[in-house]
């Protein structure tokens, strides 16, 4: 049964507009034909991993440590690996995205508090999504921060056009500015010629990273501006886009070939992460430019320093394809968590001009207030939000995809059972001392 273990019913679909929108082949069906089917939402949820909210931790590690963070970059992507297969088992078994299992499973006051919390942490997704491409526009075409984040303000148009295409056309557009946001970050790698063999000793992870408290805050700070709880709301409904049969056969096949889509897809998402910090590591570590830590400053020097035309450029077409198909991304999340806790519908132009609003108006004022300086403050800023919100998206997630009663015989396995509730203990840990770092420190 579909309620049991709930204490409310079912209430509708999530995004019910493109819900079974997406026809599955036969189970007969080759692997290829089934996977191909079912690739597309991995992206959408890889591209969170990349977005310019990433860009200035995996700059900051890069510039100061080498090679070293690198282990911390990867380890951050298994977590993820882990907690969005959880994601994608939630939404296929229980017909629930994980807001409607939030508010199906607790109380009203209880859920409220988690969809007020949600919200907060979207529009700091976005205040980052909005802030990146300002900053690449900006390194692009010298266009100013201010008009540069009102700029940003159209893509709500952008957006509800594709939207009214089909699911398929918005995962296109999101494959197509990764491909965009790989290709540079190859070219960048390759321009900034690492050293191969401290590379791939900086994939060991190692004991320095936690007895060294300055190394461990920006150690943090990469995991907490990886693992992003809005991903976990958007993958748990956006894998229910395929019309795979509503049999145990057929969630084990959709299960399996989710997971296999989002693993791929944050495979891609670890590359661009670790190219991020492998080209800070090896233009501006050891060579005097160890306190590189800004966007803007990173990119001033990429071209003088690697002497590669180019990689200035790239570095910010990067960031605009980063921040522009993030925005694809938060619009989504934004109307799964609002439907999802409330089971309210506004029309899509509204709920993104509400969205929009509420990130565009601080990064205006701040930008015509402080200039460069406030943006990469307010970016930051952003970080430690996310990093306080993700707790309440990760336990909630474990909890129910750890309960027989709601999963069935789609339970979690004892031993994924413990390594889920291990990372979630970590991830908490680690940004309960991150958000204690960062306000002590501004005390």
């Amino acid at each position: 049964m579909p309620d049991a273990g709930w204490r409310r019913a079912r209430q509708g679909n999530s995004l019910s507009e493109v819900y079974a929108s997406i026809r599955v082949p036969a189970a007969d069906a080759s692997f290829w034909r089934k996977l191909m089917a079912f690739w597309g939402p991995g992206l959408l949820i890889a591209v969170g991993y990349m977005d310019p909210g990433n860009w200035a931790t995996d700059i900051a590690g890069g510039a100061r440590y080498g090679y070293t963070l690198l282990s911390v970059v990867l380890i951050s992507n298994l977590f993820a690996m882990l907690l969005q297969h959880l994601a994608a088992k939630l939404g296929i078994v229980t017909g629930r995205d994980l807001a409607q299992a939030c508010r199906d499973h607790y109380s009203r006051p209880v859920s409220l508090v988690l969809w007020v919390l949600c919200e907060i942490a979207i529009a700091a997704c976005d205040l980052a999504e909005v802030i990146g491409s300002a900053i690449a526009l900006n390194l692009l075409f010298g266009l100013p921060l201010a008009w540069g984040v009102v700029f940003t303000v159209l893509d709500v148009l952008v957006v509800l056009y594709f939207q009214n295409k089909g699911f398929r056309i918005i995962e296109s557009i999101v494959a197509g500015l990764i491909f965009i946001i790989f290709g540079c970050f190859v070219y960048e790698i390759v321009a900034s010629n690492p050293d191969w063999l401290a590379l791939s000793k900086g994939l060991m992870p190692r004991l320095e990273i936690v007895t060294n408290p300055a190394m461990l805050y920006v150690a943090i700070g990469i995991l907490g501006a990886t693992v992003m709880p809005h991903n976990l709301y958007l993958h748990s409904s956006i894998v229910q886009t395929r019309a795979f049969p509503q049999d145990e056969p057929g969630k084990r096949s959709a299960i399996k070939f989710a997971t296999i889509d989002s693993t791929v897809a944050l495979f891609l998402a670890f590359f661009v992460n670790a190219a991020i910090l492998v080209t800070a590591a090896a233009a501006f570590h050891g060579k005097g430019y160890e306190n590189v830590a800004d966007i803007t400053d990173a990119h001033k020097l990429l071209t003088p320093v690697l002497g590669a035309g180019a990689a200035s450029v790239l570095f910010a077409v990067a960031l605009l394809a980063s921040g522009q198909s993030s925005t694809l991304t938060g619009t989504l999340a934004g109307q799964i968590v609002m439907e999802g806790f409330l089971n309210l519908r506004l029309k899509p132009w509204l709920r993104r001009l509400i969205t929009r609003s509420i990130a565009v108006v601080p990064a205006l004022f701040v930008t015509i207030l402080y200039g460069e300086k406030g943006t990469g403050q307010l970016l930051v800023l952003s970080q430690v939000i996310l990093s306080f919100q993700l707790s309440f998206a990760v336990v909630p997630l474990v909890l129910f995809t750890s309960n027989k009663a709601k999963m069935g015989v789609f339970v979690n396995k004892p031993v994924v059972k413990v390594v889920a509730w291990v990372i979630s203990a970590i991830i908490i840990a680690l940004n309960v001392f991150l958000l204690w770092q960062t306000f002590t420190e501004g005390a």
